[in-house]
């Protein structure tokens, strides 16, 4: 490994760094309020490694930079999901000063498992070989097992097993596939497998060429709908995201989805490129889209328990982000607007999710209940919490102003551009569906009598992760093109 190499993994050793130095802290200090702080102020070291390596992108440049021996590249494509993912780890540490309080002696390995796995999921945004692919896998859910298990209470107990067996089945499956493509092609470097794939004479009329490449590809697929969350492979969802403690549903609401639309991404887009496969695997993925939408809205409507409607809505918003990984069977037009247009939503979705979580968590902290009865007229009781729900809760259903509307607008366009106007109009019905179960809980918050009439407080911290998501929600809901000229750049390196 070279110093090349080191200057390459800096975001990811850095943050890796920072979990061990926070275990290590705990160990010889007794305030343990100083914690949080190091795991906060720390994230600026790999914020900084990674807009140097932004930086580096010189426009007469290359516009990759490969290294570990071809296993991995640093491109703006990576780099503009590692900002997301280092911000939604910064708003959920703030986010959890208050919650963790709850189990104070084991906060240290809170906040370490929390940097851990956002290490994996940083290192899934660059990997380009199977097998570097499956280890990030690996060091992405084992910690998010732990920590859906923090509470140690029945549900929580429950959830972390369920995320746990649910995780190594799907890893199972996942790595079957990756076999059967090695197998096939006899490599495990995603370039390398598109350059053999154009190499064959793969069997017309047959999807993927072949059927043991169908079979491989059908089980990368199962494997990747797990991590996030798709119709069939959800089940584990609602139920997890209720058990885990809330700052956790968050994490896995907003990182893990961007971690493993990153990692679709790049595999799809580099293993099996446009001009060989993507007719069939775009179908797959229109298809998967209509019924995560469907199933995911229609479900949510009956959840009482605010973690479990947004365990659903997320189902849902997989849906709407696998319209973008379907748009790409166009020949004409622009071949970015898929991608694209995927980057831009998962940039909106965090802002919006991160937002109106640090609002629930903040919420629920003072009320001690997750039903969405209890959060009746919280209008009065907590005005800018009510207001940044409601943003959220718009946002989320695509109502302007807000990012959530351009994110969905953009999605829609590219949807239609590349012939898939079908899709879209499922689209546009189950945004309407989910109107209803948003809105209910902004119904709630205005319109119904208060339980109590004291007012809920909540520290800076908690000021800070509102503030911030909050002001990114409505900031690119009213000016989206700084946000959408990074997700285009980002996009140009998977066509180019």
């Amino acid at each position: 490994m070279s110093i090349h190499d080191l200057y390459l993994l800096s975001p990811e050793l850095s943050l890796a760094a920072l979990g061990a130095l926070i275990i290590l802290v705990d160990l010889v200090v007794k305030r343990k309020g100083v914690i949080p702080a190091i795991a906060v102020v720390g994230l600026i070291v790999p914020l900084t490694f990674s807009i140097s390596l932004w930086s580096g992108f010189a426009s007469t440049g290359p516009d990759q930079m490969p290294g570990l021996f071809d296993t991995l590249v640093v491109d703006k494509f990576s780099l503009f999901l590692k900002f997301i993912l280092l911000a939604a780890v910064g708003v959920v540490i703030l986010a959890s000063i208050d919650y963790v309080k709850k189990f104070e002696r084991f906060q240290a390995e809170y906040y370490a498992l929390v940097l851990f796995s956002a290490t994996g999921m940083m290192l899934l945004a660059s990997t380009t070989d199977l097998i570097t692919i499956y280890l990030s896998l690996e060091l992405t859910a084992l910690p998010i097992a732990a920590l859906a298990a923090f509470n140690r209470d029945v549900k929580s107990t429950e959830s972390g097993l369920k995320f746990l067996i649910l995780s190594a089945i799907s890893s199972a499956v996942l790595l079957y596939g990756m076999v059967i493509v090695y197998g096939f092609t006899g490599t495990t470097s995603l370039p390398d497998i598109a350059e053999r794939l154009s190499q064959m004479g793969l069997t017309a009329g047959t999807p993927f060429g072949s059927n043991a490449m169908l079979f491989g590809i059908v089980l990368i697929i199962a494997g990747f709908g797990f991590k996030i969350a798709s119709v069939p492979f959800q089940m584990w969802a609602p139920d997890v995201y209720e058990g885990s403690p809330t700052p956790i549903t968050a994490f896995l609401s907003v990182a893990s989805k961007t971690a493993g639309f990153a990692v679709i991404l790049r595999v799809f887009y580099v293993a099996f490129p446009l001009d060989i496969l993507s007719l069939d695997w775009g179908a797959i993925f229109a298809v998967l889209s209509a019924l995560s939408m469907t199933l995911g809205n229609l479900v949510a409507i009956k959840q009482d328990n605010i973690k479990r409607m947004m365990g659903y809505s997320t189902v849902a918003h997989a849906g709407y982000i696998l319209m973008g990984l379907a748009a790409v069977s166009a020949r004409s037009g622009d071949a970015t607007l898929g991608p694209s247009g995927v980057l831009f939503y998962l940039g909106g979705f965090a802002a919006t999710n991160l937002a109106a979580f640090s609002a629930i968590i903040a919420i629920t902290n003072h009320i001690k209940s997750d039903h969405i009865d209890a959060f009746a007229g919280l209008g009065r009781r907590a005005p800018l919490l009510a207001a940044v729900l409601t943003l959220s809760m718009l946002s989320l259903t695509g109502i302007p102003p807000s990012v959530g509307f351009w994110a969905k607008i953009y999605l829609f366009g590219a949807a239609i551009d590349t012939g898939l106007a079908w899709l879209v109009v499922i689209g546009v019905i189950n945004s309407v569906i989910s109107a209803y179960y948003y809105l209910r809980v902004v119904k709630a918050m205005y319109l119904s009598a208060p339980e109590s009439d004291s007012k809920i407080g909540f520290g800076f911290p908690m000021r800070l992760a509102v503030g911030v998501s909050f002001a990114a929600t409505l900031f690119f809901g009213i000016y989206p093109t700084p946000l959408l000229n990074l997700a285009r750049a980002a996009a140009d390196v998977l066509i180019s």
